[in-house]
């Protein structure tokens, strides 16, 4: 299950929140040429139990993770402020659209 956030978090301030529970794996930076190719590498690594995935409005990188945190806790979310989905590409289709600020991705 994938989480859209809707709700404005600084982007420094989630990226390095996540950092202090998890552990960055790797980031995967790309351009409007390449994104397409880095995302399909990011997906599959991401495939891994307790991996998780962070994509960001305005930031040409995706991010992944090992370990597990509680984003609404921390950010104090209600249901209102994400959308969850099971669609891949839904998390990013939102945040390249404008209609989200983040989105926290989990198989």
């Amino acid at each position: 299950m994938h989480k859209v956030i809707t709700k404005w978090i600084e982007p420094y301030i989630l990226l390095e929140t996540i950092k202090k529970d998890c552990e960055l794996i790797n980031d995967f930076t790309f351009d409007g040429f390449s994104k397409n190719d880095i995302k399909k590498d990011f997906l599959k690594n991401l495939n891994k139990e307790d991996f998780l995935g962070l994509y960001m409005k305005n930031v040409n990188k995706f991010y992944l993770f090992k370990g597990n945190i509680d984003i609404d806790k921390i950010f104090d979310l209600t249901p209102s402020d994400y959308i969850l989905t099971e669609d891949i590409e839904k998390p990013f289709e939102m945040v390249d659209m404008g209609k989200a600020e983040a989105s926290i991705i989990k198989f």
